[in-house]
Parts: C-alpha cells; sequence; structure tokens
C-alpha cells in the first residue's frame, strides 16, 4: 500500500530554501501505515496551532507553518534556532477516505491521520457450511 501517499524526493536531511519574503523549511515527515490507515509524523518545532494550517485540496495533502521570533526586544548571545516558514505536500490517491483525515500538534510534532477507505481495510470472509 505505500502507493496510498507519494512525496516528493528528498534526503534524510531537512531543506532550506530561500525566497524573496525570508527562510522556508521543508520539514522531515515519518510515514507509518497500518490496516485502518497511514499516519504522518512531522518535525515542527516552533510552530503552534494558530500559526499551521493543514489543507487536503486536489488529491494533495499541504501542510504550511511559521515560526516567529521568540525573543523579541532582546539581543541574541548566539543563536541556531531560525525563524521562517514551514511548507509540505503529500499527493494523496483516492485510496485515503479524506473526510476523516484529522491533524494534532503536540510538544513540536505534527501528527496527521490518513484512514484508509472502507473498501481498502482488510475484512474476514464468513465461510458457511454447504
Amino acid at each position: 500500500m505505500k502507493d496510498l501517499i507519494k512525496k516528493e524526493p528528498d534526503s534524510n536531511v531537512a531543506t532550506v530554501e530561500s525566497t524573496r519574503s525570508g527562510t522556508t523549511y521543508v520539514p522531515r515527515f515519518d510515514i507509518v501505515e497500518t490496516e485502518d490507515g497511514m499516519t504522518l509524523y512531522g518535525d515542527m518545532p516552533g510552530v503552534t496551532t494558530e500559526d499551521l494550517e493543514v489543507r487536503f485540496e486536489n488529491e494533495h495533502l499541504m501542510i504550511f507553518g511559521e515560526v516567529k521570533s521568540r525573543h523579541d526586544g532582546r539581543e541574541h548571545v548566539y543563536g541556531e534556532y531560525d525563524i521562517g516558514d514551514y511548507h509540505r505536500e503529500f499527493q494523496v490517491n483516492q485510496k485515503i477516505d479524506t473526510e476523516k483525515i484529522s491533524a494534532e500538534l503536540k510538544n513540536g510534532v505534527l501528527v496527521v491521520h490518513l484512514p484508509k477507505a472502507e473498501a481498502l481495510k482488510p475484512r474476514k470472509i464468513d465461510v458457511k457450511a454447504g
């Protein structure tokens, strides 16, 4: 069932893309499959639910987030934590029940649940005596 989600090629490292408006990060995701569906786990450090948007449109799951400055008005002595936008997109085929997609953000990890359509779920066939 690995064809349920198609993702753009990437390396093992989250990439950074410079744009005119600033920096856009491509967060890394793990994808886990069960009998009931797929679950995506994405690193979204510094993103709040207010600054996160998850959309499904035209067979594409789109994830947008924004990290705002955490230290306004204070001078940085040293900093490795950057601000900017997050964007990731996955192509989702019709084998997912798109009406039941859900998402939650906890401790900087975005979890998106993509349940399989009922027709794809394994089911037991009763055998009757003849």
